[in-house]
């Protein structure tokens, strides 16, 4: 499965929830609904890296493969920037990690420079935001700051695709 995939249910969840939710009054009611997209929004983050690494791996050969797709079966959340880097790109060499960050810092100038917005830090907001609703009950962003940096987050997951590129 392509890794774009996995952003699919997602982007039909906001679909479907951006109209309505823009006319909901009651404060706590619309900070679950930014909780619940932040949940979903970081899933498809996880299930999209690990699809990156599978594929990466595959096509290296088989018995990689394998191995990755079981590795990769307990990531649990470990999905910060500094876990791509130092947890999972690392392991493959410094080529990879090196190639990322290039990657990634083209991305982040790009997106700065069209919309003022920092790519590493929606991408972080996102996970602290998921994780403080999960574990708190309370988000950290509103629905709407969930889907800015749920859309602008992807650049992370498409950099990573591009360095894990032969």
């Amino acid at each position: 499965m392509s890794y774009q995939n996995r952003f699919v249910s997602t982007d039909n969840l906001i679909a479907h929830l951006n109209p309505f939710v823009n006319t909901i009054t009651d404060a706590a009611i619309k900070a679950n609904y930014a909780g619940f997209l932040s949940v979903s929004a970081v899933t498809v983050y996880e299930l999209a890296i690990k699809d990156i690494f599978i594929e990466f791996a595959q096509k290296k050969n088989n018995v990689f493969g394998n191995f990755i797709e079981k590795h990769f079966s307990s990531i649990n959340g470990r999905i910060k920037i500094e876990d791509l880097k130092g947890q999972h790109i690392k392991p493959f060499g410094t080529k990879y990690l090196d190639k990322f960050e290039v990657k990634l810092k083209s991305r982040e100038n790009i997106v700065f420079n069209a919309i003022r917005k920092n790519v590493r830090a929606d991408y972080s907001n996102l996970i602290i935001c998921r994780h403080k609703f999960v574990h708190g009950g309370s988000p950290t962003l509103t629905f709407q700051e969930v889907l800015n940096s749920y859309q602008i987050g992807k650049d992370v997951i498409h950099s990573l695709y591009e360095t894990m590129q032969r």
